[in-house]
């Protein structure tokens, strides 16, 4: 019997990666040495208060994603890192950043919990650090993960030592969705998610240089924004270069289908001089790109993967910004 690696199913179908960015309003990462297990948080350095908060917040279906995060120091380093990310509402660029350096992994779940119910919270760090980078290597909870997302987490070392992006750090992450396109990674603090990924097309991530149509292949989408729209953010993005990623964004479904196929969003942009710009768009299910996967390498069964293509796309509003 073959084993099914759903990375190498979803390359030879040529799948479309975008629109596959998972929404959340809060990111918890905790960094936790590894081995992790398949369910990450069943792992051997994660208490039981820990387990027990998170357990209390998925009960009570908060928009929260806990992942566990480390690199080739958590084994080692008598301290624990807290990152929290919290979306930023209205216009933006992605989301908050939160750090926090805890003695130790037993106290997240008391800092958390605090930051949960609004309270003011201890061993809040300012750190030169501005962006994560997340790619995950949680390979006892999909092959793929480990195959592809281990060896390039190690070349993505090298690649930040490489061009000395001593602002940016690079962490293994336990599982968050789409590991049929491992290497698969999120750039915070925007959120935003890739997949597929080379090192030539991370340095040009990283840089935000070289040609801006390398993302059409590796960009899954960005996580402030409904699946559907994340086409219709990719378009206006590979249209407008890597001026984009300086831009504070919106966007919203403003009517949908019953069947889901037909979809009108709004995408609104603020560019660093002020001018607002207001883009609709028609989605229209994409009956090519539309297919049945294997979701992991260990599914039973498949499912069908909708996408979108936009069939009309205008521009509704530009205000441009006066000073007075």
């Amino acid at each position: 019997m073959n084993k099914l690696f759903c990375a190498d199913n979803s390359r030879e179908i040529q799948e479309d990666i975008i629109g596959s960015a998972t929404n959340y309003q809060t990111y918890i990462l905790i960094e936790c040495p590894t081995p992790w297990v398949y369910e990450a948080f069943e792992s051997k350095w994660v208490p039981d208060n820990l387990r027990t908060l998170i357990e209390d917040v998925n009960r009570a279906q908060l928009p929260i994603r806990f992942l566990l995060i480390a690199n080739d120091e958590s084994h080692k380093v008598q301290e624990t890192t807290l990152l929290i990310y919290q979306q930023q509402q209205g216009l933006s660029q992605g989301y908050r950043k939160q750090e926090f350096k805890l003695p130790n992994i037993e106290q997240v779940a008391g800092i958390v919990s605090k930051w949960l119910a609004g309270m003011s919270v201890d061993y809040e760090i300012e750190s030169s650090i501005t962006r994560d980078i997340l790619i995950c290597t949680h390979g006892s909870h999909d092959q793929c993960c480990a195959r592809y997302g281990n060896p390039f987490y190690f070349y993505s070392q090298n690649t930040i030592a490489d061009l000395q992006l001593n602002h940016i750090r690079i962490w293994k992450s336990s599982h968050f969705g789409g590991h049929r396109f491992a290497p698969t990674a999120i750039d915070f603090p925007q959120g935003r998610y890739y997949g597929i990924l080379d090192q030539d097309t991370l340095k040009s991530i990283l840089t935000h240089t070289g040609d801006i149509q390398c993302l059409h292949k590796v960009y899954r989408g960005w996580g402030i924004l409904p699946n559907p729209l994340q086409i219709l953010e990719r378009e206006l993005m590979l249209r407008l270069g890597w001026d984009w990623f300086n831009y504070q964004i919106t966007g919203k479904i403003i009517e949908k289908s019953l069947d889901n196929h037909t979809i009108i969003g709004e995408l609104s942009f603020e560019q660093p001089d002020g001018t607002l710009y207001t883009y609709h768009a028609k989605l229209i299910k994409d009956d090519v790109k539309t297919q049945t996967v294997k979701v992991s390498c260990h599914a039973t069964k498949e499912t069908v993967c909708l996408k979108y293509a936009i069939s009309n796309l205008w521009l509704v509003a530009k205000k441009v910004a006066t000073y007075s």
